[in-house]
């Protein structure tokens, strides 16, 4: 068998030289990519909390889901647990206080409040607060939603929120929860 040899001249080695550096700017390229794909990911974390506030004096207590975190949260289920039963609330059309009412047939005699709902695909944008519903200016409708809701926890009413950021990673919050929960 015939053997072949390498004559090695300035072209050869200036072509192989820049090949390799080629390769090595190509691995570099794509490891760099990956951090910042990683990066990303962590930089848009939505961190949702539902929170009360209740200022007696003025016979104000309004529910608000806060979005503390870095990205937008996109709703993607409401469901509450009570009496040992499930139900979603889209079947109260995505509405709070609708469900509160079928508990509660009293609290549909509140006049003085504002309600929101949380249909899916409702994004509170970061560092936002997203108000559920409002009761105010009436210290009989403050004092009946207070001891509706105190009474309701008190018998084991519980929810379950889940949504996800803007790139499909989802989260659950719900009664107790230390922080959302991640999915999947």
């Amino acid at each position: 068998m015939a053997r072949v040899k390498l004559e090695w001249n300035s072209d050869k080695i200036l072509s192989l030289s820049a090949m390799t550096i080629s390769l090595f700017t190509l691995i570099i390229f794509i490891y760099q990519t990956n951090l910042m794909s990683k990066q990303n990911f962590i930089s848009i974390l939505p961190y949702l909390q539902l929170s009360t506030s209740s200022n007696t004096p003025e016979n104000i207590f309004s529910l608000d889901i806060k979005n503390h975190g870095v990205g937008p949260a996109i709703i993607e289920s409401v469901v509450i647990y009570y009496d040992g039963k499930k139900h979603n609330l889209k079947d109260f059309d995505n509405r709070l206080y609708d469900y509160l009412i079928y508990q509660k047939p009293i609290l549909d005699s509140v006049k003085f409040f504002s309600n929101a709902t949380l249909d899916k695909g409702i994004a509170i944008p970061a560092n936002s607060t997203y108000n559920v519903f409002r009761v105010q200016n009436s210290e009989k409708d403050y004092n009946l939603i207070t001891r509706s809701l105190e009474e309701l926890l008190s018998n084991g009413l519980r929810y379950e929120i889940i949504y996800k950021s803007i790139q499909n990673e989802r989260w659950m919050i719900y009664n107790n929860s230390e922080g959302p929960q991640k999915l999947d």
